[in-house]
């Protein structure tokens, strides 16, 4: 592949008209390890056009986070140690969430590391889009914000 190659991202999303005959609101899960609290606050502020139009849902510690320092409304789940990410993987799994995005830490050891892998892959087995740092989380807003505006 030469640098002049793109590759196309498909996001497979509901449509805006699938969510209107729904009649609910795109859902996204928000997570985020401690050392990525600041980054998912940023992502939050930068994004927040967007993501208030969607029903926002996410572990406590990053709920809370979000919920004292922006205007959005965001859901709290148990923390993730506690059993937060496998509250939203079984969310996922019963097709309540149409985007997860998780900004983790690859470098540390988290005590709940089997959780974060059943997160993952239930994401992988019912192909929900899942972002697990900044730049893929941008993208797959952006093409979900492309949706919601038609």
């Amino acid at each position: 592949m030469n640098n002049n190659s793109f590759k196309t991202i498909v996001v497979p999303i509901k449509t805006s008209e699938k969510i209107k005959q729904e009649g609910n609101r795109f859902k996204i899960a928000l997570i985020a390890h401690d050392t990525k609290k600041v980054d998912i606050l940023a992502f939050a502020v930068k994004n927040r056009k967007i993501l208030e139009k969607c029903s926002l849902i996410a572990t406590k510690a990053t709920g809370r986070l979000i919920n004292s320092k922006t205007k959005l409304e965001v859901k709290e789940m148990m923390s993730g140690p506690e059993g937060g990410d496998l509250q939203i993987g079984g969310l996922v799994a019963s097709e309540e969430i149409d985007l997860v995005i998780f900004l983790r830490d690859p470098l540390a050891k988290q005590p709940h590391d089997p959780d974060i892998a059943a997160l993952m892959k239930v994401c992988d087995v019912h192909n929900i889009p899942l972002a697990t740092n900044l730049s893929s989380a941008e993208k797959l807003l952006k093409g979900i914000s492309e949706n919601l505006t038609r």
